[in-house]
């Protein structure tokens, strides 16, 4: 049974900080690609960064030398670091695993509210 705790969300001023973590359980952790997306009210969700199997990382332009993913195998967790927050990065932050072998599997965190103030 997989499960996800997700959490770190909350209301920061811009120009703050914040760290998100997403904590999974019932995977072989290790041999999944751990993504962060977010959506904004009214909008698409957006793939944030992402940190592979193997250990690469990639960005989204928007937060590109902001926000940076980093996981931890031994505390099956993942982490996304948000510096200089914006009003623009205000929204609900998901946890996502994506095993992109066969057989492939994709699960969700709950979502956790980020919300920038001006």
């Amino acid at each position: 049974q997989l499960r996800f705790m997700e959490s770190g969300g909350g209301l920061v001023q811009a120009g703050g900080s914040l760290r998100l973590s997403c904590a999974a359980s019932g995977i072989s952790f290790s041999i999944y690609d751990m993504n962060w997306y977010r959506q904004a009210p009214g909008k698409q969700r957006e793939l944030v960064a992402v940190v592979t199997s193997g250990g690469s990382t990639n960005y989204a332009d928007s937060v590109k030398g902001r926000f940076t993913i980093a996981r931890d195998n031994a505390k099956n967790t993942v982490y996304l670091q948000m510096h200089s927050l914006k009003p623009e990065d205000t929204a609900v932050y998901y946890c996502n695993a994506h095993r992109a072998r066969w057989p492939y599997e994709d699960y969700w965190g709950q979502g956790t509210q980020v919300t920038v103030s001006s």
